[in-house]
């Protein structure tokens, strides 16, 4: 599937929101354009609400760009987290175990 694809899968919702997630996740490394769409899929109220455990969609998205590793990936990181509540902000350092979104090293 390409990157729009997949990103009009987590638009949609349903069943394969999150495996959609996690494989742009994946692209993120490698594919500038993947991450930047991901980056912009942060801000959905589906993937901030959607919960495995703890953690939301949204976080995991985020954490997935961090993991990439690449400036481009790491600055829509940056960019997503600062979009987030300031609660949602703090509990995601907390469970990246940080105080700075930039110190991240998941």
């Amino acid at each position: 599937m390409s990157n729009m694809e997949l990103a009009e899968l987590i638009r949609a919702g349903g069943p394969y929101r999150g495996k959609a997630t996690f494989e742009l996740g994946d692209r993120a490394a490698t594919d500038n354009e993947a991450a930047s769409l991901l980056g912009e899929l942060t801000n959905l109220p589906a993937l901030r609400e959607d919960r495995i455990h703890a953690m939301s969609l949204a976080w995991a998205a985020i954490t997935a760009l961090l993991a990439a590793r690449t400036p481009h990936a790491r600055q829509v990181a940056y960019q997503a987290f600062g979009a987030l509540p300031e609660h949602e902000q703090r509990d995601l350092l907390a469970y990246l175990r940080c105080t700075r979104i930039e110190d991240a090293q998941p």
